[in-house]
């Protein structure tokens, strides 16, 4: 990169951007510019009431919410379908043998994997908003065809694209939060989705019930594909109509609320979104130890994962409970996961400083309770192990919080969207590994997924330990450099919120810090 180049000039040389918004604004290219930056910029300098802010957040999150709300929990429901299906014929439907099964879970993460990149570009360049709204659709459309598979082929295929259009969700749900909220707001917003994981598991284990008493017509496990798809698409027409894209569009909103929403989203010192593509920002996202602690992260968290997804029911069923009681005994874990999901995400949000990492060891070391009550105790103490594997649903709680890490922890719109898709390869290779490890011939003890479980969780907790003390040194550093006078001034504050809106990373802005 030689001198005059503008990403060196501005983005590597924080220093030498001027104080002075209007007059540093002009000479930045445009490429670096917020996409809200004129709406910033016309009202950085008003004062508003705090009620006013307050009236504003209230309008955000009764229209966002609940968006994500639903969204999260179909696609949690539509992508374990097979897991509510399998106790009711799939497998004799679609003329499944052997490990096809388990195929089937892995299949799903690879058409995730292969668009995890692709995904992250285009919920970059595109309206966001739309976008989702769109996927949502199609992936109901490619649901409610799973019944006219009748071999593995087939539903492999099937498998496969519907991976490959959720991929948008869980990535795209994160831009969400930090084009929307402060760091401080994000994670108890975040938890009352995610937790839709929990909402899904009993609501999909009801319908699986309530399936199961049907005796006429089709066969019983096409149902679940029918009816799961049919709202899926629904409700993507529902949110193609009122989610939006940006704050400074947002139609819900006055032109001055518009102000008042984006203004409250560069306080984070991230900005809010730029539709430009930063080379730069791809290298140093490559370099940052954060994207591969984050990378080995997500391995680690979603290798017991298919346990508590595809495979929840024959598991249980394996304990030596009937077919009705694979359904309703996941109920618990649901409640579980969603308890643990919204204290987890309140008590985040209550205390935002330094409670992140210290809540997801808490999650992940229940989880390692639970794997260790699975893997320990004698195959006939079937409630013991039923216990153990309502203890894994805490999981949630500690995979959702490390998606705020990049929601606030990382500042350049090309980075944040590029660390979100490093992450969810790592979701993808997890639950890919994960399915594999129910090896067929040891039915129905399942021996090594269980010990698989338990290393996953392992894993998942030392490299929370790492980021922690990554993240605190540098934070430390960074403070040690203002100690001679005290906190940030005013005006060093401002440049901060600067440097976010002009598309700025964490790394190069010596304003930001880590929310540990």
């Amino acid at each position: 990169m030689t001198p005059g180049d503008p990403e060196k000039d501005i983005n590597h040389s924080p220093e030498s951007v001027d104080q002075d918004v209007d007059v540093v604004a002009p000479e930045v290219p445009s490429a670096h510019l917020d996409d809200n930056y004129e709406l910033y910029k016309s009202g950085k300098d008003i004062t508003v009431d705090p009620a006013e802010i307050t009236r504003v957040l209230r309008k955000i999150d009764l229209r966002i919410v609940p968006v994500l709300f639903v969204t999260y929990m179909l696609q949690y429901l539509d992508k374990n379908s097979i897991n509510f299906s399998s106790v009711y014929g799939l497998q004799k439907g679609t003329h499944l043998v052997g490990q096809d099964y388990s195929w089937l879970g892995s299949i799903f993460y690879f058409g995730y994997l292969a668009f995890q990149f692709p995904s992250g570009y285009f919920l970059q360049r595109l309206p966001i908003g739309k976008f989702l709204s769109i996927a949502t659709v199609a992936w109901g459309i490619v649901l409610i065809t799973t019944p006219a598979c009748v071999n593995f082929g087939g539903i492999a295929a099937n498998r496969f694209i519907l991976g490959a259009l959720e991929a948008t969700v869980n990535p795209g749900f994160v831009l969400i939060m930090s084009m929307w909220y402060t760091s401080a707001e994000q994670p108890l917003r975040l938890e009352i989705y995610y937790c839709t994981n929990g909402i899904a598991t009993m609501f999909g284990g009801l319908i699986g019930y309530a399936v199961g008493h049907i005796t006429t017509g089709l066969p019983q496990w096409e149902y679940v594909f029918l009816i799961f798809g049919s709202i899926s698409i629904a409700w993507g027409i529902v949110s193609l109509l009122v989610l939006p894209d940006l704050p400074s569009t947002a139609k819900f909103l006055t032109p001055h609320e518009r102000v008042i929403a984006v203004n409250r989203v560069a306080a984070n010192r991230q900005g809010v979104k730029n539709h430009h593509f930063q080379r730069y920002q791809a290298i140093q996202t490559a370099k940052d130890p954060k994207t591969w602690i984050l990378f080995v992260m997500a391995v680690g968290a979603q290798v017991p994962n298919s346990a508590l997804t595809s495979f929840a029911s024959i598991i249980v069923a394996s304990f030596g409970f009937d077919t009705l009681g694979t359904q309703y005994l996941q109920i618990p874990g649901g409640a579980v996961q969603f308890l643990a999901l919204i204290i987890g995400g309140w008590v985040c949000t209550k205390w935002p400083r330094n409670t992140r990492c210290a809540t997801m060891l808490i999650a992940n070391t229940i989880c390692i309770l639970g794997a260790g009550l699975l893997v320990g105790l004698p195959d006939g103490n079937k409630w013991g192990k039923l216990v153990g594997l309502w203890l894994c649903y805490f999981q949630g709680l500690g995979f959702s919080l490390s998606l705020t890490m990049v929601s606030s922890n990382v500042a350049g719109y090309t980075k944040k969207q590029l660390t979100g898709a490093v992450l969810f390869t790592g979701y993808c290779v997890g639950n890919i590994i994960g399915p594999q490890t129910f090896i067929t011939k040891e039915a129905p003890g399942y021996h090594s997924a269980y010990i698989a479980m338990l290393v996953g969780y392992s894993v998942k907790l030392g490299m929370v330990v790492v980021l922690y003390i990554y993240m605190y040194r540098i934070n430390k550093s960074r403070d040690a450099q203002h100690a001679a006078r005290g906190d940030l001034s005013e005006e060093e504050e401002k440049e901060a919120i600067e440097k976010g809106m002009l598309d700025m990373t964490e790394l190069d802005n010596p304003g930001f810090r880590y929310i540990l």
